[in-house]
């Protein structure tokens, strides 16, 4: 018994099943073209994203020794107390739609690098450590602010490409070997009743002679 139940053998049934047959293999073959579409778009962004990655390892490195240099100066407290207050970074986000991929982008945020006299502290109170650790750390945040839409992406896509390779497999390897049995067994029993309404046919002649 096919895993998708007896149908009736009849005509009809044949021809229904004969489309979804048919739209089943379009819809994978239109899957299969949207699943290389999403690879070719993640092979285009993997090398500006590893390079990304590379710049802000890079930069997090020299922020942190940076930190570590200026607790040493002025202890946690200290740092504390210059950084207060905090500051408020706002960004305008928009979306867009990528190969049917909702995502979202950075449309403008203000620049996070500061001089001394903007951050709103003192000179002397501040010292070179404390200043050089904000400084590293704006660069940092800034890094991380150009590479997030581009990491979304990649996530999104990524779980995009997961989905339709599921969907593709869903198609070929349950749903139309399933469609294909009920297909042939309905051919197969029309075949037969044809093969019978022939020879009981065939009999009828023969007696009337």
């Amino acid at each position: 018994m096919s895993a998708f139940g007896r149908v009736a053998a009849t005509r009809l049934n044949l021809l229904r099943v004969a489309r979804r047959l048919e739209r089943v293999a379009k819809g994978v073959a239109v899957l299969r073209r949207k699943r290389e579409a999403l690879v070719s778009e993640l092979f285009k962004l993997a090398r500006p994203a590893a390079d990304a990655r590379a710049s802000i390892a890079r930069r997090a490195r020299t922020a942190y020794l940076a930190l570590l240099e200026a607790l040493a100066v002025h202890g946690r407290d200290g740092l504390r107390a210059l950084g207060w207050p905090a500051r408020e970074l706002t960004v305008d986000i928009t979306g867009r739609s990528v190969w049917g991929v909702a995502v979202g982008a950075i449309e403008r945020r203000p620049s996070l690098r500061r001089t001394l006299g903007a951050r709103g502290t003192a000179p002397g109170a501040t010292g070179p450590a404390a200043a050089s650790a904000a400084a590293e750390f704006e660069a940092l945040t800034e890094l991380l602010l150009q590479a997030a839409p581009q990491e979304m992406l990649i996530r999104r896509l990524g779980e995009a490409l997961a989905q339709t390779s599921r969907q593709v497999n869903t198609l070929e390897r349950r749903l139309a070997p399933g469609l294909e049995e009920q297909l042939t067994t309905v051919r197969r029993a029309l075949d037969e009743r044809e093969r019978e309404e022939h020879l009981r046919l065939k009999h009828l002649r023969r007696r009337r002679r």
